[in-house]
């Protein structure tokens, strides 16, 4: 079996993941951020999903979950210290630009994760959790993502970007994200304390 894949976070960046619905970004985090604070939209869905009428359609309240997740980015940007991890499609330029601006206003580096899943795979991957995003807004994700993903496979980081790492299904299954503090007291504790 192959190594994990250790990705090390500095005390104050702020790490996207980014990539398809149905990539398999959840499923990462769900082993790999473990103590570190993951931002997910899913998080902000749930609890609206609580207080609203059970029959009111996700698309009519979906804009108001981006807008409270993105400003719980900006709130846990700036507001709080130590790394924070962003689950985010990242597909809209826009989006990225924006988690730029987060960043140089936060005095954090951003950097992206970038989940390279065939669109069939993440179709599959929307299926096999049980909620398949709407065809046309899977398209639109897929067409966004189609020249981004060549930019990123030829190594160029977005304006506002400290770093992009892009890694497969199978990659992510053995990926690890440590905190700066768990970094240093790992080295400590081996006694490889530099």
């Amino acid at each position: 079996m192959s190594e994990p894949t250790v990705i090390e976070l500095g005390r104050r960046d702020l790490l996207v993941v980014a990539g398809l619905p149905g990539a398999g970004k959840t499923t990462m985090l769900r082993h790999a951020a473990a103590g570190l604070p993951v931002l997910d939209s899913d998080q902000v869905r749930e609890r609206l999903g609580a207080m609203v009428p059970a029959a009111l359609p996700y698309r009519w309240y979906r804009p108001l979950v981006h807008a409270w997740h993105r400003l719980r980015i900006v709130g846990r940007a700036i507001g709080e210290d130590g790394p924070i991890v962003v689950h985010e499609p990242s597909t809209r330029a826009s989006t990225r630009a924006l988690l730029a601006l987060v960043g140089a206003v936060s005095g954090r580096p951003v950097r992206l994760l970038f989940l390279d899943v065939p669109a069939a795979d993440a179709l599959a991957g929307q299926r096999s959790r049980g909620r398949v995003v709407r065809a046309r807004s899977f398209a639109r994700h897929v067409r966004r993502v189609g020249k981004w993903r060549a930019e990123l496979l030829a190594d160029q980081v977005p304006v506002g970007w400290r770093s992009v790492q892009v890694i497969d299904r199978p990659r992510a299954a053995r990926t690890r994200l440590v905190g700066a503090r768990a970094v240093s007291a790992a080295a400590v504790v081996s006694g490889n304390s530099g």
